[in-house]
Parts: C-alpha cells; structure tokens; sequence
C-alpha cells in the first residue's frame, strides 16, 4: 500500500485528489494539510511514501517546504501538483529534491500514474515543464571551451598545470597584454573569454 499525503490551501482540491486516490486498492490517503507548515509536520509524523504538494500556499514557499521535507524524511517522494509553472518555480523546486512536477490541468490517470512512479522513484513531469527543463539544461550545457581558440585552450591548460604567469608567457611567447590577462583570469576578475579574446 502506498501512503500519500495531500497538501493544497483549497479544500475542494484536496478533497477531490482524496477521492480519486482513496477509489485504487493501491494507494492510501493518510493525511492532509493546506499549508507549508502543515506539510512538514505531517511528513515529519507520518513519514509518507508520497506528499502530493501544491507550490504556491500560506506560510511557506514550496521550496523550502521541499526542502525541508527531504530533510527529515529522505525517502518520501514529493510531487508537485500546481497551476504554476515558471521556469524559477520549476528549477527551483526540483533542485530541492522534488521528484515529479504535474500541472493541475493533468488528467486523474496522470496523477494517480505519478504516485506510482513517485513510490517506485520514477519522475513525472508535465510535457510543459519537460519543454521548459530540456530548454535550460540545452543552454547550460554549451560549455564555454568549445568558444575558445586553440591559442586560448592552450593558455587555460598552463593554468590548470599551476603555471606561473611569467612561465606561461616566456613557455608560449605570448605578449605581456596576455599574461596580465591570465592574472586577471586567474584573480576571477574577468571571464575566460573576455579576459583571452584579444591574444
């Protein structure tokens, strides 16, 4: 039997996601709350398989609610069951420990097919929300390196090694421009790119 509790600040929701969990042999609503405080203390009590959590309520953000779920029970799953799906919201919550991400316009299959996957570790996401996670991964993933010149890629790689500035300048020959460059790379003042795109 797989535990859930529901957390959302409107009753009828929380209400209604009850009714269509508690119809399948395989799931048991043990609890419910309708704000971040009541969420925690809930987990913290009954130590669920799954929270069913909305991301916007009273007296807690839903990051920190993640959080500190994660916090005092590992191993309960949480599924992020909201109307809201801006890109700070999403990331944030799923770098908190979030597991799956559903908008409230999913079907009840859908929901009751993520507690599911939720007790067997398995993540849910909205395609919306998959569109918006591909998006950013995409963009952090263009790794600065492959902008380099092969001149600058060579500088880095002395730096990597421990290199001197004085070394790297007389190893390469490269002009004094440069090698006060590497120091202010080094020093973290400018970015690789800028501090390299005039050698």
């Amino acid at each position: 039997m797989i535990s859930v509790v529901i957390v959302d600040d409107h009753v009828v929701v929380r209400k209604g996601l009850r009714l269509l969990l508690e119809q399948q042999p395989d799931l048991a609503v043990v609890g419910e709350g309708g704000n971040g405080e009541q969420a925690i203390a809930l987990a913290a009590t009954l130590l669920p398989d799954v929270v069913l959590l909305d991301l916007l309520m009273p007296k807690m953000d839903g990051v920190t609610v993640v959080r500190k779920i994660k916090e005092i029970t590992p191993t309960t799953q949480i599924i992020v069951l909201t109307s809201y799906y801006e890109d700070d919201q999403i990331f944030g919550v799923i770098k908190a420990g979030a597991l799956s991400y559903l908008l409230k316009e999913s079907s009840p299959e859908e929901v009751v097919a993520a507690v599911r996957a939720a007790a067997t570790g398995e993540s849910r996401l909205h395609p919306m929300v998959a569109a918006r996670l591909l998006r950013e991964v995409q963009q952090r993933d263009r790794s600065p390196l492959g902008e380099l010149t092969p001149r600058e890629l060579e500088v880095l790689a002395q730096i990597a090694r421990g290199r001197s500035n004085q070394e790297i300048a007389t190893e390469l020959s490269v002009s004094e421009r440069t090698q006060a460059a590497i120091y202010a790379l080094q020093q973290r003042l400018v970015p690789l790119k800028e501090a390299l795109e005039n050698e």
